[in-house]
């Protein structure tokens, strides 16, 4: 039996919720970080829809986050937390993609990106309206500005940083009046 890789850029990078046995910082091609995906479960409700990062498919496009390596042993079961966490309102699509590790080796690696074709897709908005509707909106795992800042601030803190999620983070600062 395999290990089994999963890739993180969002939450996942400072709240995985599963065990791993190794990480790593990884770069997946072909994609983009991308605050486009309107969550009405953990960060926003329907009627106040908050926003999560995806992965949004764009030409020439990078992303850069956290490659978890998990034991083959608990490679379902983790995968099967993933996919209650994850696909929630089926807005991402689980694919296995291939990921550059940062000591040069490729991993195949599972991977949740948006679907463009779901109503939860919002891709191309402007960065203050994003700042707007995260300063205001709250889910069932809290408010969506905590999202936010936890995660530019873990990016940061890996030597990832994301100069859109900076300035987003303190927009919403701002915004909130921290």
């Amino acid at each position: 039996m395999q290990p089994l890789w999963v890739f993180g850029y969002g939450s996942l990078v400072w709240n995985p919720g599963f065990a791993w046995t190794s990480r790593r910082l990884a770069r997946l091609d072909g994609f983009r970080r991308s605050f486009c995906m309107l969550s009405i479960h953990h960060r926003g409700t329907e009627a106040q829809p908050g926003l999560v990062l995806a992965l949004d498919a764009a030409e020439g496009a990078e992303c850069h986050g956290v490659a978890f390596e998990i034991a083959a042993e608990i490679a379902d079961e983790t995968l099967e937390y993933l996919r209650a966490r994850e696909l929630i309102s089926a807005a991402y699509l689980e694919q296995v993609r291939p990921l550059r590790l940062d000591d040069g080796r490729e991993v195949l690696a599972v991977v949740y990106v948006i679907d463009r074709a779901h109503d939860q897709y919002c891709g191309g908005m402007a960065l203050e309206d994003q700042a707007q509707r995260i300063a205001r909106a709250v889910g069932g795992r809290g408010p969506n500005c905590e999202y936010l800042h936890q995660t530019a601030a873990h990016l940061a803190a890996l030597g990832l940083p994301d100069p859109e999620l900076e300035w987003l983070s303190d927009r919403v600062k701002v915004l909130k009046g921290v």
